[in-house]
């Protein structure tokens, strides 16, 4: 069996804890009804058109704060940061792409944003360091699923999609990725996650199977 050789990583809900959750507490600590946020900013039309133009850097997170706190009823100082303030780094699946990485595969991180200020989802995580290659969707004006935001990534790894790996918590993502040529990973749970990419990368990403492959 011929392994894949590139890993392309989202970031929100993969190296982070799950995004959900967090929106539950945000909701209790305004006093918002539950499903409130998913209602108002990711079912509804308009909700949905002004976090893709975030997404794609056509608004500013400060003017989504003000326009979402609007539709929500809150205040709009800091409001993806207070949405998202319960989110954490993931480490089982920051440790895997490292190990990865160490492995000889070359690891992406592509993800659609949610503003870089006032509130900067990405503070702290090292991206430019720790990843062959950083696609975040503002900076290039579209965002996930568009298939050119695939290639840009595609385009830095110096990978064709047949020999990648995408992983993504969110699945309408997956079968645009797939038809592109990735091998796609629904990411439900970390340690799912990684039995599956240890099946299609061919390389241990725990410290449990490394030692034992390594004995040590």
């Amino acid at each position: 069996m011929s392994h894949h050789t590139g890993l392309v990583l989202d970031f929100g809900g993969v190296l982070t804890t799950s995004l959900l959750p967090a929106v539950l507490d945000f909701e209790k600590r305004e006093g918002l009804a539950k499903g409130a946020c998913i209602t108002a900013l990711y079912l509804d039309e308009e909700g949905t058109r002004l976090t893709h133009e975030l997404e794609r850097g056509a608004i500013t997170q400060d003017q989504w704060n003000e326009a979402a706190a609007a539709r929500l009823g809150v205040t709009p100082e800091n409001l993806m940061g207070r949405i998202f303030a319960d989110l954490r780094p993931e480490p089982l699946m920051i440790n895997a792409a490292a190990a990865a990485r160490r492995a000889g595969v070359k690891v992406g991180i592509l993800s659609n944003s949610v503003g870089l200020t006032p509130w900067n989802l990405y503070d702290g995580y090292s991206l430019d360091t720790l990843y062959d290659a950083v696609v975040i969707s503002e900076h290039h004006g579209m965002r996930k699923p568009d298939p050119e935001i695939f290639n840009a990534v595609l385009k830095l790894l110096d990978l064709p999609a047949e020999q990648c790996v995408f992983v993504d918590d969110t699945a309408d993502y997956l079968p645009p990725a797939a038809e592109l040529g990735f091998a796609t990973v629904h990411a439900e749970a970390p340690q799912q996650t990684i039995s599956q990419l240890e099946d299609l990368l061919g390389v241990p990403l725990t410290e449990e199977e490394e030692f034992l492959t390594n004995g040590l």
